[in-house]
C-alpha cells in the first residue's frame, strides 16, 4: 500500500486541500480530502497528475543539439532528416536501448509518466533483418522497464520513399517492412510489453507517403481495435506531393475520406490543414498530436490550435525528436506559438477568466490518455482518480516560480515560469521513480547512454 498526503492536489473535479491518496498494485484505491496527515503518510506539498507524452522517437535524443549548423543550401526538415539518417545507420540494438532508457528517465524527471513510442527502426545496421523481427521492439520495452515509464509501444509501418509506392532510399533500409513481417513485429511487441505495468501496443503508419492505401488498410486490421497513430501534414512539400498524387486531396482530407478515423486515432502534427479539415478532424473524435518544440526546431509551422479548440477538437503533446524534455515547456510553447500567430495573449484559455495553464494541462492530459491508454482494457482513466494508475508529479512549494501561488496559479506558474526545475518527485504506477528532480537510476542510465554516444560519435 502506498499512502501519500498532499497539502494541495489537482483532482478530476478540481483542486482539493489536505488530500490523502491510497494505492495498491499501482492503482489508486481511495482518495480523501480535508484530512490531516498521520504517521503512515508520505507528505508532500503540491500534486498534479503525470502528463502523457503521446509521440516520441527516443533514439533521436542522441542527436539533440548536433544539427544546429547551417548547410550550404537552405536548411529544412528534409536536410535535418538526412543528418538523422546518418545517425540511424550507426546504431546497434544496444545503442538504441541505452539511448531510449536514458531518454525515458529524463521524461520522468520532466513530468511525463507515460510515453507513446513511435517505433520505426526495425532492422539491424545496413538493413539486415533480425532473426527475431521484434528484436528492437523488445529493446524499447527493456528501456521502458529500466526507467519505469509507462509505455504504449507503436510499431510503425514504413514501406516506401514517397507517395504512390515510390521506392525507398538506401538510407531508409532499417525502416522498411511488409505487412506480413510487420504483423510479426506487432505480435512480438505485445509479448515484450506483457509484464510491464499499464503497457499496451498500438500500431502506426509512418505517413501517407510511406504506405499505399492497401497497406494502410492492412495495418489498421493488424491493430485489432487498438490505437492508431500517423504522421500527417507536417510539411508543405508533403501536402503538395499528396495533392499531386491523389488528384487534389490534401493529407488530412484524404485520410478522413478513406479511413474510419475515430477516437482511437492520433494524427501527429497535422500542421498544414484547412478550416474544413479542422472541422472534420474535430468531428471525428481523433486527437491532434502536437509536438511544439520539435515543430519549432524543424521549422514545420504552427498548428491552428485556437480554431481547432473552438471546434471542440482534442489534442495532446509529444516530445517527438526529444531535443529537449520538459512537459511544461511543450505546453508553454504551444500557447506562445498561438500568441505569435494571433498577436494576442492567453489564446488557448478555455473561456474568459479561465486559467491558460489549467486549460492546456487538462486538454493535453485527456487527449494524451485517449490515444495512449484509451484502447487498453483496465486503463482506469486520466488523472488522479480511483481506479487510475497512480501517476503523480509533486512540485516544490519553495521553488521561486511557485511562491505564494494557489490552485490554478500553480499550474500557470509551473508552465510559464518554473518548468522541470520545479519538479520534486514523480510516481509511476505507484512506484516513486524521481526524488528531488532526479531519477533513481540516473547515474547508471547516464553512464550507459554516455558510452553509447562515445561509440556512435567517435
Amino acid at each position: 500500500m502506498t499512502r501519500l498526503w498532499l497539502e494541495s492536489a489537482l483532482l478530476p473535479q478540481g483542486w482539493a486541500a489536505r488530500v490523502r491518496i491510497e494505492a495498491a498494485g499501482g492503482r489508486i484505491e481511495r482518495i480523501s480530502d480535508g484530512v490531516e496527515p498521520d504517521a503512515a503518510d508520505e507528505r508532500h506539498a503540491l500534486g498534479i497528475p503525470g502528463m502523457p507524452n503521446l509521440h516520441s522517437h527516443a533514439f533521436q535524443r542522441g542527436i539533440a543539439g548536433l544539427t544546429e549548423r547551417r548547410g550550404n543550401a537552405e536548411d529544412s526538415f528534409w536536410s535535418w532528416r538526412e543528418l538523422m539518417y546518418r545517425f540511424v545507420e550507426r546504431m546497434d540494438a544496444e545503442d538504441i536501448e541505452a539511448i531510449s532508457a536514458f531518454a525515458y528517465a529524463e521524461m520522468l524527471e520532466a513530468g511525463f509518466t507515460h510515453v507513446g513510442e513511435f517505433h520505426y527502426v526495425h532492422h539491424d545496421r545496413g538493413g539486415a533483418a533480425f532473426a527475431r523481427p521484434g528484436e528492437l521492439a523488445a529493446r524499447i520495452a527493456a528501456a521502458a522497464d529500466a526507467s519505469g515509464i509507462g509505455l504504449t509501444l507503436l510499431p510503425t509501418f514504413y514501406a516506401h520513399g514517397g507517395f504512390g509506392g515510390a521506392a525507398p532510399a538506401a538510407r531508409q533500409a532499417r525502416f522498411i517492412t511488409d505487412p506480413e513481417r510487420f504483423a510479426r513485429i506487432v505480435e512480438e511487441a505485445r509479448a515484450a510489453v506483457r509484464t510491464l505495468p499499464g503497457a499496451s501496443v498500438g500500431v502506426a503508419a509512418h505517413s501517407l507517403r510511406a504506405v499505399t492505401p492497401a497497406e494502410l488498410a492492412a495495418i489498421v486490421r493488424i491493430g485489432e481495435g487498438g490505437v492508431i497513430h500517423i504522421h500527417i501534414a507536417e510539411q508543405v512539400r508533403e501536402v503538395e506531393d499528396c495533392i499531386a498524387w491523389s488528384g487534389g486531396q490534401r493529407p488530412v482530407e484524404w485520410l478522413l475520406a478513406h479511413q474510419d478515423v475515430d477516437e482511437y486515432w492520433c494524427l501527429v502534427h497535422a500542421t498544414h490543414v484547412t478550416p474544413a479539415e479542422l472541422t472534420a478532424l474535430a468531428s471525428s473524435g481523433a486527437v491532434a498530436g502536437l509536438c511544439p518544440m520539435t515543430e519549432a526546431s524543424l521549422g514545420d509551422g504552427i498548428f491552428p490550435a485556437a480554431r481547432f479548440l473552438a471546434e471542440r477538437g482534442r489534442f495532446g503533446i509529444g516530445s517527438d525528436s526529444n531535443v529537449r524534455l520538459d512537459a511544461a515547456e511543450e505546453l508553454r510553447l504551444l500557447e506562445y506559438g498561438q500568441r505569435l500567430d494571433h498577436r494576442a495573449r492567453n489564446v488557448l484559455a478555455a473561456a474568459g477568466g479561465a486559467s491558460t495553464g489549467r486549460s492546456l494541462f487538462e486538454g493535453a492530459l485527456e487527449g494524451g490518455w485517449q490515444v495512449l491508454q484509451g484502447g487498453a482494457t483496465g486503463a482506469g482513466g486520466p488523472g488522479l482518480a480511483v481506479g487510475a494508475s497512480l501517476d503523480l508529479v509533486t512540485l516544490k512549494a519553495a521553488d521561486p516560480s511557485l511562491l505564494a501561488r494557489t490552485e490554478d496559479e500553480l499550474l500557470d506558474s509551473w508552465i510559464f515560469s518554473g518548468g522541470r526545475a520545479a519538479i520534486d518527485c514523480v510516481w509511476r504506477a505507484g512506484v516513486k521513480l524521481v526524488s528531488d528532480g532526479r531519477h533513481r537510476a540516473r547515474a547508471a542510465l547516464l553512464a550507459r547512454y554516455g558510452a553509447a554516444l562515445k561509440r556512435l560519435l567517435a
